[in-house]
């Protein structure tokens, strides 16, 4: 067996999950060991985050795996301002926002914020517009980025400070879809190397509320699409044989 496989990734498998299932499939069908069997995704996914995971399977593709890792993505996003999390997503320790962190001194003294506070849709429209475009974003302390060789994820679970340099990403659209407070839901367009995570922060932080990242669906990949997508519920190895495709 030879080529791409797109799959649709459920909520709670992480990517390796996914590649390890395939791969036992891929080797049983061929009559080998799946350590000898050649299998690799082309870019990660959350394990809360569902959506389009791109396969390479055979040492031909797996070879050319570097072509697609840099591709353009879109997202379909939930956040839900009010509260932010230690990992900027609902697997870290959730808890309100203090709207004092980021209002002026002034403001303060004269208590002028007030708790109930909710974003208008104007507002909210125009944090997504404010970070479109060439911006500068911080990778999460909870992510794969190496820190003095080290992954920035596993420094941040022993408890140690983890600091990042914000560097330029690309984020060419942000389209609100729903808005009904607390929850924000948008579709981004993004280059390589955007962390949605990052993005959602940005944009609590621009709303005076702080917001995390409660959903995450990956629907676009570069040329591939979540709709050629299988399901790893129910997946056979004829099912995967009949959607591997070529790469041109």
């Amino acid at each position: 067996m030879q080529g791409i496989l797109l799959v649709d990734k459920p909520s709670g498998w992480t990517s390796f999950d996914v590649v390890n299932y395939v791969r036992k499939m891929v080797a049983t069908h061929e009559g080998k060991k799946p350590k000898n069997t050649k299998v690799g995704h082309t870019g990660t996914l959350d394990p809360l985050a569902t959506g389009l995971l791109v396969l390479a399977v055979g040492k031909e593709y797996t070879r050319r795996m570097p072509e697609m890792t840099k591709l353009d993505k879109t997202y379909e996003v939930t956040m839900k301002l009010g509260e932010v999390s230690t990992t900027g997503d609902a697997e870290g320790l959730i808890t309100p926002y203090r709207h004092s962190e980021l209002v002026s001194e002034a403001r303060e003294i004269l208590n002028q914020v007030q708790d109930d506070e909710t974003p208008t849709e104007e507002a909210v429209l125009e944090a997504l517009h404010a970070f479109q475009g060439q911006i500068m974003q911080v990778p999460p302390a909870f992510s794969a980025m190496k820190v003095n060789g080290q992954r920035a994820y596993k420094l941040a679970r022993e408890g140690k400070s983890v600091e990042l340099e914000a560097r330029p990403v690309t984020i060419y659209k942000n389209e609100l879809t729903a808005y009904e407070y607390p929850y924000v839901k948008f579709m981004s367009d993004v280059g390589s190397g955007t962390y949605i995570r990052s993005l959602v922060e940005d944009l609590g932080k621009a709303l005076g509320t702080g917001a995390y990242m409660s959903d995450l669906r990956r629907t676009r990949v570069g040329r591939f699409d979540i709709a050629k997508a299988v399901q790893v519920d129910g997946l056979t190895t004829d099912i995967l044989a009949e959607n591997l495709q070529e790469l041109k």
